[in-house]
């Protein structure tokens, strides 16, 4: 499973918390736990500082950042090698993920 943080970011794209908690609808894919797949779509699709903010409303929410995905790994244990991950991880780490 590859999600490099190397893509291009969408310019001018407002993320109020409003835009974020959208992240918290997407439907996982058949077989993948739908918090770990919240949590990609969450770090694919937003800045560091946006994120954040969406681990908080994902706890509010229930949600368990420790769910782990198709490679028997949680998020952060993911995304932790990752170049441009600093932000995220913190964000995670801050947070209580493991």
């Amino acid at each position: 499973m590859s999600l490099r943080k190397d893509k291009e970011k969408v310019l001018g794209e407002i993320f109020d918390e409003a835009r974020i908690k959208t992240f918290l609808e997407y439907t996982a894919p058949a077989g993948v736990n739908t918090d770990f797949h919240l949590l990609e779509k969450a770090y694919r699709g937003m800045r560091g500082e946006n994120f954040e903010t969406f681990v908080k409303l994902f706890i509010e929410a229930g949600k368990d950042l420790n769910a782990v995905g198709p490679e028997g790994k949680t998020f952060l244990q993911v995304i932790k090698p990752h170049r441009n991950s600093e932000e995220y991880v913190i964000a995670l780490e801050k947070a209580g993920a493991h």
